[in-house]
């Protein structure tokens, strides 16, 4: 039995789920059924008993079962190790989610201290190809499952740079105005800046020597493309200071954390990801989903959940076998979802298999 899983999961009025409940063994868990069943709203619910907006990035609104727009609530029984947890999320209409463990109003961050959860969706092939925005996310998203207090560090930073900015567009020149709100940019920047390199290194550490069939990636982080990012706080508040005339003509903050990307080197290749091929950058994903899950068990105690949306689909069958086999290993409960049960055959009876079925815009759920 695995040392975190859920035990059950319940769905109400969640995206095409009117009600969905399950009853899980700790086992991987395959789902199948047609596209547009309701097979990754699953998933979606799963990734909202983390910090953050979930898988889909969506509000609460967007979440919410139409047309009955009642609202949602998500309730899981969550054990990890020898401990037991009740967790409830819920968000009525035009309302932020609230978060309840063990029947008690928590933070979200709770959240992240009692369970760690990945995902990797379809969405996210993209990633070495497309802006930074969505490397920044995935950067941070990892570094978040190691520190759960990364998110507060995040949200401080970006509240007072939306400060600074305002400063800014309104052409504000009194240098009294801007030192508070530096500040706090720039001590929140840099435990953004130190808890991104620590988990690059956790990552790196639990690639190396790995028996695994995915290939290993070498992860950067960068600045913007005029210079580094500066690391320490004092550094920071002094770029600030230093860039304040700049960031005037541009209306907003050309430097900081913010800035950052994420640069990946397929290693045995020696060329960089987004120079690879479409097979070759999911397996990259895959292979770094696998050392971040790898990293949080030895860090952590207990593997993560991983939410694995249509990972099945575009692997050859020795590579899906050699997926499933080292989940397995892991000991992790794995959420993957595909069209057909025929993709999660290697898996045998080491899975917990459930159909999702659609009845007239409402999905259906059967444990087979």
């Amino acid at each position: 039995m695995t040392a975190l899983a859920l035990n059950e999961l319940t769905l109400l009025h969640f995206r095409s789920h009117k009600r969905g409940r399950l009853e899980l063994d700790g086992r991987p868990v395959a789902i199948y059924g047609a596209n547009g069943a309701g097979k990754t709203n699953i998933l979606e619910a799963i990734s909202l008993l983390s910090p953050g907006r979930g898988l889909r990035r969506a509000s609460a609104d967007e979440m919410a079962r139409q047309p009955e727009a009642l609202g949602w609530k998500i309730t899981g029984v969550l054990r990890r190790l020898h401990q037991v947890y009740e967790v409830e999320t819920t968000a009525l209409p035009e309302a932020s989610r609230q978060v309840r463990i063990d029947g008690k109003s928590a933070t979200q961050t709770a959240l992240g201290r009692i369970a760690r959860i990945l995902w990797l969706v379809p969405a996210m092939d993209r990633l070495w190809i497309e802006g930074a925005d969505g490397r920044r996310r995935f950067l941070d998203r990892m570094t978040l499952s190691f520190e759960p207090n990364h998110g507060e560090a995040t949200l401080t930073y970006e509240k007072a740079m939306r400060e600074r900015n305002r400063l800014l567009k309104d052409q504000v020149r009194d240098p009294a105005w801007y030192g508070a709100v530096e500040g706090q940019m720039a001590k929140a920047g840099a435990a953004i800046v130190q808890n991104r390199a620590d988990a690059l290194i956790r990552v790196a550490a639990a690639q190396e020597g790995a028996k695994t069939a995915f290939p290993v990636a070498a992860l950067t982080i960068s600045g913007p493309e005029d210079g580094p990012t500066p690391t320490t706080q004092s550094d920071l508040a002094d770029a600030f200071a230093d860039n304040r005339q700049r960031d005037l003509y541009a209306g907003r903050t050309l430097i900081g954390p913010h800035r950052a990307d994420l640069g990946a080197i397929y290693v045995a290749k020696d060329i960089a990801a987004k120079q690879c091929s479409t097979g070759e950058q999911k397996a990259l994903l895959i292979s770094l989903i696998l050392a971040n899950a790898r990293a949080i068990a030895d860090d952590f105690g207990a593997p993560p959940l991983l939410l694995l949306d249509e990972v099945a689909a575009h692997l050859d069958a020795d590579r899906r076998a050699a997926l499933y086999d080292e989940i397995c290993a892991l000991g992790a409960q794995a959420w993957m979802t595909g069209t057909g049960s025929e993709l999660f055959a290697d898996l045998g009876g080491r899975a917990q298999n459930i159909e999702v079925s659609e009845d007239d815009g409402t999905s259906m759920i059967a444990t087979c």
